[in-house]
């Protein structure tokens, strides 16, 4: 899982693109190759998430692959409306490295810090989707981990500040709104996916136990359920993320 936080700002335009509808579904050649490119990416994620160095750099290698291919066919001229980004190549190549750098460490043995490393093609792809007025599944998907991380990694100092409690209940309730547009925004193919359903069910709980949690104002039971967010959510990001 990620460890780092997107800047706020960064996230407050993302979700009132979203909350506004003024969207894109993925209809174009680029969205689609980088769309295919983003499933070996999840599982590199996933991979270098775990133990075993052997599947980390399979996955790690497949990602990669996926994403030359992009590179390839688009890099030196994208299709529309990629077309007049003038930091299209740019971002392609930033990926690129990345992925070189994540390699690098998998090869040391540093499957943490490739983690890490990898954590940058999420926000790198999603860059290049907003500065085209393009946004996917995976952008709220994102958006709701970013809220996630300022609550899991901040949540225990926000208790111990003066009001911290009502301000935990402030955060918890975007990340509730975050949740259930995951719900709202998804096709209608994957509404109708049992396990979609299933795994969107638990990360929705796992919000609702933190929010209840708050409202009784108890301090070990919300601190539990800060630590049981993640599991829900890595798993419907591993395989519809």
């Amino acid at each position: 899982m990620p460890t780092r936080v997107q800047q706020p700002l960064k996230v407050l335009t993302m979700a009132a693109i979203m909350a506004l509808g003024a969207f894109a579904h993925a209809a174009d050649p680029v969205t689609e190759a980088m769309q295919a490119a983003n499933g070996p990416y999840r599982m590199a994620l996933y991979k270098t998430n775990g133990k075993s160095q052997d599947e980390a750099m399979q996955a790690l290698l497949q990602a990669q692959q996926e994403w030359n291919k992009l590179a390839t066919q688009f890099a030196a001229k994208p299709a529309a409306p990629y077309d007049r980004d003038t930091a299209f190549a740019a971002s392609v190549a930033e990926v690129n490295k990345v992925y070189v750098q994540a390699l690098a460490e998998v090869k040391g043995g540093q499957l943490t810090n490739a983690h890490n490393t990898l954590e940058q093609v999420r926000e790198v792809m999603a860059d290049m989707r907003q500065r085209n007025n393009v946004v996917v599944f995976s952008d709220h998907m994102n958006a709701y981990h970013a809220q996630m991380e300022v609550i899991m990694i901040h949540g225990n100092a926000t208790l111990a500040e003066p009001k911290g409690m009502l301000i935990l209940t402030a955060q918890t309730g975007a990340l509730s709104y975050l949740a259930k547009q995951l719900g709202l925004q998804a096709s209608a193919s994957l509404n109708k996916n049992t396990e979609f359903s299933t795994l969107l069910s638990a990360v929705n709980q796992s919000v609702a136990q933190l929010d209840a949690a708050l409202l009784n104002q108890d301090m070990t039971a919300v601190k539990e359920a800060i630590g049981k967010l993640k599991g829900p959510y890595s798993k419907l990001f591993s395989k519809f993320g």
